[in-house]
Protein backbone atom coordinates (compact mmCIF):
# COMPACT_ATOMS: atom_id res chain seq x y z
CA UNK A 1 0.00 0.00 0.00
CA UNK A 2 1.03 3.60 -0.64
CA UNK A 3 -0.13 6.95 0.68
CA UNK A 4 -0.11 10.31 -1.06
CA UNK A 5 -1.28 13.71 0.13
CA UNK A 6 -3.85 15.17 -2.26
CA UNK A 7 -6.01 18.21 -1.60
CA UNK A 8 -6.66 18.03 2.17
CA UNK A 9 -6.48 14.24 2.57
CA UNK A 10 -3.97 11.40 2.69
CA UNK A 11 -5.08 8.91 0.06
CA UNK A 12 -4.41 5.23 0.67
CA UNK A 13 -4.00 3.27 -2.55
CA UNK A 14 -2.48 0.14 -4.05
CA UNK A 15 -0.93 -0.34 -7.47
CA UNK A 16 -0.61 -3.78 -9.05
CA UNK A 17 0.75 -4.93 -12.38
CA UNK A 18 2.01 -3.00 -15.36
CA UNK A 19 0.51 -1.75 -18.57
CA UNK A 20 -2.11 0.88 -19.39
CA UNK A 21 -3.38 2.52 -16.18
CA UNK A 22 -6.82 1.75 -14.76
CA UNK A 23 -8.24 3.34 -11.60
CA UNK A 24 -10.95 1.46 -9.68
CA UNK A 25 -13.36 3.42 -7.46
CA UNK A 26 -15.38 1.57 -4.84
CA UNK A 27 -18.88 2.21 -3.52
CA UNK A 28 -20.29 3.60 -0.29
CA UNK A 29 -19.27 1.68 2.85
CA UNK A 30 -16.47 -0.08 0.97
CA UNK A 31 -12.74 0.33 0.38
CA UNK A 32 -10.10 -0.86 -2.08
CA UNK A 33 -10.53 -4.48 -0.95
CA UNK A 34 -13.92 -4.68 -2.64
CA UNK A 35 -12.16 -4.97 -6.02
CA UNK A 36 -10.05 -8.03 -5.20
CA UNK A 37 -12.22 -10.48 -7.16
CA UNK A 38 -12.28 -8.16 -10.19
CA UNK A 39 -8.57 -7.29 -10.16
CA UNK A 40 -7.54 -10.88 -10.92
CA UNK A 41 -9.01 -10.43 -14.41
CA UNK A 42 -7.05 -7.25 -15.14
CA UNK A 43 -3.51 -8.59 -15.22
CA UNK A 44 -2.65 -6.76 -18.45
CA UNK A 45 -3.13 -3.36 -16.82
CA UNK A 46 -1.53 -1.24 -14.15
CA UNK A 47 -4.41 -1.30 -11.69
CA UNK A 48 -4.84 1.36 -9.02
CA UNK A 49 -7.34 0.73 -6.24
CA UNK A 50 -7.81 3.49 -3.71
CA UNK A 51 -9.84 4.28 -0.61
CA UNK A 52 -12.17 7.21 -1.18
CA UNK A 53 -12.21 10.18 1.19
CA UNK A 54 -12.92 8.97 4.75
CA UNK A 55 -13.20 5.31 3.73
CA UNK A 56 -10.72 2.60 4.64
CA UNK A 57 -7.40 4.22 5.51
CA UNK A 58 -7.88 7.47 3.58
CA UNK A 59 -8.35 10.42 5.90
CA UNK A 60 -11.65 12.35 5.78
CA UNK A 61 -10.21 15.86 5.66
CA UNK A 62 -12.76 18.65 5.72
CA UNK A 63 -15.71 16.99 4.05
CA UNK A 64 -17.89 19.35 2.01
CA UNK A 65 -20.58 16.75 1.40
CA UNK A 66 -20.53 17.40 -2.35
CA UNK A 67 -19.95 15.31 -5.43
CA UNK A 68 -17.71 18.08 -6.74
CA UNK A 69 -15.27 17.57 -3.88
CA UNK A 70 -15.14 13.81 -4.43
CA UNK A 71 -14.68 14.40 -8.15
CA UNK A 72 -11.83 16.80 -7.40
CA UNK A 73 -10.19 14.08 -5.31
CA UNK A 74 -10.27 11.74 -8.31
CA UNK A 75 -8.94 14.43 -10.64
CA UNK A 76 -6.06 15.12 -8.26
CA UNK A 77 -5.21 11.41 -8.15
CA UNK A 78 -5.16 11.15 -11.94
CA UNK A 79 -3.13 14.35 -12.27
CA UNK A 80 -0.57 13.36 -9.64
CA UNK A 81 -0.33 9.56 -9.73
CA UNK A 82 -1.48 7.97 -13.00
CA UNK A 83 -1.83 10.57 -15.70
CA UNK A 84 -4.50 9.84 -18.34
CA UNK A 85 -6.25 6.59 -17.41
CA UNK A 86 -9.39 4.53 -17.66
CA UNK A 87 -11.66 4.76 -14.63
CA UNK A 88 -13.99 2.00 -13.46
CA UNK A 89 -16.46 3.17 -10.83
CA UNK A 90 -18.95 1.12 -8.89
CA UNK A 91 -22.11 2.77 -7.46
CA UNK A 92 -20.82 5.86 -5.58
CA UNK A 93 -17.53 5.47 -7.47
CA UNK A 94 -19.37 5.48 -10.78
CA UNK A 95 -21.22 8.67 -9.90
CA UNK A 96 -17.90 10.29 -9.00
CA UNK A 97 -16.48 9.14 -12.34
CA UNK A 98 -19.40 10.63 -14.25
CA UNK A 99 -18.97 13.97 -12.53
CA UNK A 100 -15.21 14.02 -13.21
CA UNK A 101 -15.75 13.07 -16.86
CA UNK A 102 -17.93 16.15 -17.44
CA UNK A 103 -14.97 18.48 -16.76
CA UNK A 104 -13.17 19.99 -19.77
CA UNK A 105 -9.78 18.38 -20.31
CA UNK A 106 -10.55 15.41 -18.08
CA UNK A 107 -7.76 12.84 -17.78
CA UNK A 108 -10.32 10.03 -17.95
CA UNK A 109 -9.81 8.31 -21.29
CA UNK A 110 -12.51 5.67 -20.90
CA UNK A 111 -15.15 5.43 -18.17
CA UNK A 112 -16.89 2.26 -17.02
CA UNK A 113 -19.66 2.69 -14.46
CA UNK A 114 -21.42 -0.19 -12.72
CA UNK A 115 -24.65 -0.10 -10.67
CA UNK A 116 -24.53 3.69 -10.95
CA UNK A 117 -27.11 6.46 -10.78
CA UNK A 118 -26.92 10.05 -12.03
CA UNK A 119 -29.87 11.14 -9.89
CA UNK A 120 -31.48 9.84 -6.68
CA UNK A 121 -35.15 9.79 -5.77
CA UNK A 122 -36.91 10.73 -2.57
CA UNK A 123 -36.73 7.23 -1.10
CA UNK A 124 -32.97 7.01 -1.63
CA UNK A 125 -32.43 10.48 -0.17
CA UNK A 126 -34.45 9.53 2.91
CA UNK A 127 -32.44 6.32 3.22
CA UNK A 128 -29.17 8.27 3.25
CA UNK A 129 -30.58 10.79 5.71
CA UNK A 130 -31.51 7.96 8.07
CA UNK A 131 -28.03 6.43 7.99
CA UNK A 132 -26.44 9.85 8.51
CA UNK A 133 -28.66 10.48 11.52
CA UNK A 134 -27.57 7.19 13.10
CA UNK A 135 -23.89 8.00 12.68
CA UNK A 136 -24.25 11.55 13.95
CA UNK A 137 -26.05 10.21 17.02
CA UNK A 138 -23.27 7.63 17.49
CA UNK A 139 -25.89 4.89 17.22
CA UNK A 140 -23.36 2.30 16.08
CA UNK A 141 -25.58 -0.63 16.97
CA UNK A 142 -28.43 0.71 14.85
CA UNK A 143 -26.14 1.64 11.98
CA UNK A 144 -24.45 -1.79 11.99
CA UNK A 145 -27.81 -3.55 12.02
CA UNK A 146 -29.04 -1.36 9.17
CA UNK A 147 -25.88 -1.91 7.14
CA UNK A 148 -26.26 -5.64 7.55
CA UNK A 149 -29.85 -5.49 6.32
CA UNK A 150 -28.82 -3.27 3.41
CA UNK A 151 -26.04 -5.69 2.49
CA UNK A 152 -28.40 -8.67 2.53
CA UNK A 153 -30.70 -6.87 0.07
CA UNK A 154 -27.82 -6.18 -2.30
CA UNK A 155 -26.95 -9.82 -3.01
CA UNK A 156 -28.99 -12.60 -4.59
CA UNK A 157 -26.58 -15.52 -4.20
CA UNK A 158 -25.71 -17.45 -1.05
CA UNK A 159 -23.17 -15.33 0.84
CA UNK A 160 -21.79 -14.98 4.36
CA UNK A 161 -23.69 -11.76 5.07
CA UNK A 162 -22.21 -11.31 8.54
CA UNK A 163 -18.63 -11.45 7.25
CA UNK A 164 -19.43 -9.14 4.35
CA UNK A 165 -21.21 -6.62 6.58
CA UNK A 166 -18.31 -6.73 9.04
CA UNK A 167 -15.84 -5.87 6.27
CA UNK A 168 -18.04 -2.99 5.19
CA UNK A 169 -18.27 -1.70 8.75
CA UNK A 170 -14.48 -1.73 8.89
CA UNK A 171 -14.37 0.37 5.72
CA UNK A 172 -16.77 2.90 7.28
CA UNK A 173 -14.27 3.62 10.08
CA UNK A 174 -15.38 6.54 12.22
CA UNK A 175 -18.27 7.30 9.85
CA UNK A 176 -17.14 10.71 8.61
CA UNK A 177 -16.43 9.48 5.10
CA UNK A 178 -19.80 7.73 4.92
CA UNK A 179 -21.61 10.87 6.08
CA UNK A 180 -19.73 12.99 3.57
CA UNK A 181 -20.40 10.67 0.63
CA UNK A 182 -24.04 10.11 1.59
CA UNK A 183 -24.57 13.87 1.65
CA UNK A 184 -22.98 14.09 -1.78
CA UNK A 185 -25.45 11.52 -3.08
CA UNK A 186 -28.37 13.37 -1.49
CA UNK A 187 -27.16 16.43 -3.39
CA UNK A 188 -27.87 14.85 -6.77
CA UNK A 189 -31.55 14.72 -5.89
CA UNK A 190 -31.86 18.50 -6.13
CA UNK A 191 -29.03 18.86 -8.66
CA UNK A 192 -28.92 15.69 -10.77
CA UNK A 193 -26.04 14.98 -13.10
CA UNK A 194 -28.42 14.35 -16.00
CA UNK A 195 -28.11 17.82 -17.61
CA UNK A 196 -24.31 17.55 -17.47
CA UNK A 197 -23.97 14.11 -19.07
CA UNK A 198 -24.03 15.51 -22.61
CA UNK A 199 -20.71 17.22 -21.83
CA UNK A 200 -18.93 13.86 -21.54
CA UNK A 201 -16.75 13.38 -24.59
CA UNK A 202 -15.00 10.13 -23.63
CA UNK A 203 -16.43 6.67 -24.29
CA UNK A 204 -18.60 5.33 -21.47
CA UNK A 205 -19.74 1.79 -20.76
CA UNK A 206 -22.56 1.19 -18.30
CA UNK A 207 -22.86 -2.13 -16.45
CA UNK A 208 -26.12 -3.10 -14.81
CA UNK A 209 -27.08 -6.12 -12.72
CA UNK A 210 -30.16 -8.13 -13.62
CA UNK A 211 -31.53 -8.19 -10.05
CA UNK A 212 -30.38 -4.82 -8.72
CA UNK A 213 -33.19 -3.27 -6.67
CA UNK A 214 -31.00 -0.36 -5.51
CA UNK A 215 -30.03 0.76 -9.02
CA UNK A 216 -32.56 -0.59 -11.52
CA UNK A 217 -32.30 -0.59 -15.32
CA UNK A 218 -33.94 2.83 -15.56
CA UNK A 219 -30.91 4.40 -13.85
CA UNK A 220 -28.61 2.94 -16.50
CA UNK A 221 -30.93 4.00 -19.32
CA UNK A 222 -30.77 7.64 -18.19
CA UNK A 223 -26.98 7.60 -18.49
CA UNK A 224 -26.99 5.78 -21.84
CA UNK A 225 -29.59 8.16 -23.28
CA UNK A 226 -27.67 11.29 -22.25
CA UNK A 227 -24.02 10.40 -22.98
CA UNK A 228 -23.00 10.60 -26.62
CA UNK A 229 -20.75 7.53 -26.86
CA UNK A 230 -22.26 5.05 -24.42
CA UNK A 231 -23.15 1.34 -24.35
CA UNK A 232 -25.10 -0.80 -21.89
CA UNK A 233 -24.11 -4.26 -20.64
CA UNK A 234 -25.79 -6.49 -18.06
CA UNK A 235 -24.52 -9.12 -15.63
CA UNK A 236 -27.06 -11.88 -15.09
CA UNK A 237 -27.72 -13.40 -11.68
CA UNK A 238 -26.43 -10.42 -9.72
CA UNK A 239 -27.81 -7.88 -7.31
CA UNK A 240 -26.29 -4.50 -6.51
CA UNK A 241 -23.08 -6.07 -5.17
CA UNK A 242 -21.93 -7.54 -8.48
CA UNK A 243 -18.46 -8.37 -7.18
CA UNK A 244 -20.03 -10.67 -4.58
CA UNK A 245 -22.73 -12.32 -6.68
CA UNK A 246 -20.90 -12.76 -9.99
CA UNK A 247 -17.23 -11.82 -9.53
CA UNK A 248 -15.90 -13.73 -12.53
CA UNK A 249 -18.55 -12.62 -15.00
CA UNK A 250 -18.21 -9.05 -13.77
CA UNK A 251 -14.41 -9.08 -13.85
CA UNK A 252 -14.25 -10.63 -17.30
CA UNK A 253 -16.72 -8.06 -18.63
CA UNK A 254 -14.69 -5.16 -17.22
CA UNK A 255 -11.53 -6.62 -18.77
CA UNK A 256 -13.21 -6.99 -22.16
CA UNK A 257 -14.54 -3.45 -22.12
CA UNK A 258 -11.12 -2.07 -21.24
CA UNK A 259 -9.59 -4.06 -24.10
CA UNK A 260 -12.31 -2.91 -26.53
CA UNK A 261 -12.04 0.79 -25.83
CA UNK A 262 -8.56 1.16 -24.36
CA UNK A 263 -7.69 3.26 -21.34
CA UNK A 264 -6.58 6.62 -22.74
Amino acid sequence: MSTIELNDIDVNYRQRGSGPPVVLLHGLAEDHRSWEAVEVHLDEFAVYTLDLRGHGRTTPGEGAGTLSQLSDDLTAFLDTVTGPAAVVGYSLGGTIGLKAATAPGTLIGHLVVAATSSVVGMAAAEFFEGRIAQLEAHDWHGFAAGLRDDTAKQVVTETDIDALASRRMDAVGDGRGYINAARAMIGIRSEPLNPLLARIEVPVDVIGASSDVFCPRRASDIIVDNVGDCRYHEVAGAGHLLSIDQPDAYGKLVARLLHDRGTT
